[in-house]
């Protein structure tokens, strides 16, 4: 869970928030789903190990930097988060291509659905393992290098961190959306996720637009590691699991497959785990089991998510 602070006597503003800073992480991650879903309709259930590689990067960087607390220097903060952010965001683009180039490519054509899910699965432990190897089965501590302090509007603290993840959340989701809807590669995606035989005869690589999509993700899932790791300040093998089945729910909410569907569905996850974190008793115990409730209820009533799937039936 990502939200760590006791928020039982925060004020509704506050609890909203942290949801959407929340939300805004899961969104990034749940972007890199719905992405590979509407290409190739598969889930990428590495997409969450991907992330925790992330993470596990950015302990590294800071590790070798011998930087433990906040950076006061305006300058050296842009430039190790910088640094940071362009590290973690390749090295997860890198092992994202590497799982579609070892796991999903050999078994794209594969007469069986399920052969590429159980692939994606064995990446999905292998990259646990390794990391497992790499640190230990205990989690680490990442240091928040944002100053402790932030800005107080209508009695609501934003820290800096938060201001940064909201900011630079949506920044990023508005930079994909715009490749997405108005670049040549972006109109390619679109084209095959609507049918990849048609838009192989008109001329697009197929093989290339994956690729893309893969390496798009991971960045995307790299970008919010840097964030989530000095968030809540720890990093550990198995944070794969949990953020990435939380941004997967997202996807799903939101319409997997559909673009802004993550973006949404991410924003509504965070902003149900803050209000049952804030006003819940026992919340830790509570939490899980409300977002994934108002899933249910969610797709009971609307089976392709709040926004709809953008990906039509092929018979």
């Amino acid at each position: 869970m990502i939200l760590a602070d006791s928020a039982g006597t925060l004020s509704v503003l506050q609890v909203i928030e942290q949801g959407i800073t929340t939300g805004a992480i899961y969104a990034l991650i749940a972007i890199g789903y719905t992405l590979v879903y509407g290409i190739i309709e598969l889930i990428n259930f590495a997409h969450g190990d991907v992330f925790m590689w992330g993470t596990l990067i950015t302990f590294f960087m800071l590790q070798n930097l011998k930087i433990s607390s906040a950076v006061n220097s305006p300058l050296h903060l842009a430039l190790v988060v910088g640094g940071l952010m362009l590290l973690s965001m390749v090295g997860c683009a890198l092992i994202a291509l590497t799982v579609e180039r070892v796991a999903y490519r050999p078994l794209r054509k594969s007469p069986s659905r399920v052969a590429p899910l159980i692939s994606a699965i064995g990446a999905s432990f292998i990259l646990e393992n390794l990391a497992l190897f790499a640190i230990g089965p205990s989690s680490v501590n990442v240091p928040n290098i944002f100053p402790n302090q932030g800005l107080t509007i209508l009695g609501v603290t934003i820290k800096y961190l938060d201001m940064f993840i909201i900011l630079f959340a949506v920044l990023l989701m508005y930079g994909v959306a715009t490749f997405i809807n108005r670049t040549k590669i972006g109109r390619a995606m679109r084209s095959v996720s609507q049918d990849n035989e048609a838009a192989s005869l008109m001329g697009v690589n197929i093989n290339q637009v994956i690729i893309i999509t893969f390496l798009l993700g991971g960045m995307l899932a790299g970008a919010a590691s840097v964030v989530y790791a000095m968030r809540v300040q720890v990093a550990f093998y198995f944070t794969g699991f949990e953020a990435g089945l939380k941004a997967f729910t997202a996807a799903v909410l939101g319409g997997i497959g559909n673009l802004y569907g993550a973006m949404l569905g991410g924003l509504f996850i965070g902003l149900i785990e803050a209000f049952v974190t804030a006003y819940f008793q026992d919340s830790a115990k509570w939490a899980d089991a409300i977002v994934f409730a108002v899933l249910v209820l969610v797709l009971v009533f609307r089976p392709s998510g709040l926004l709809g799937q953008q990906v039509p039936e092929k018979v």
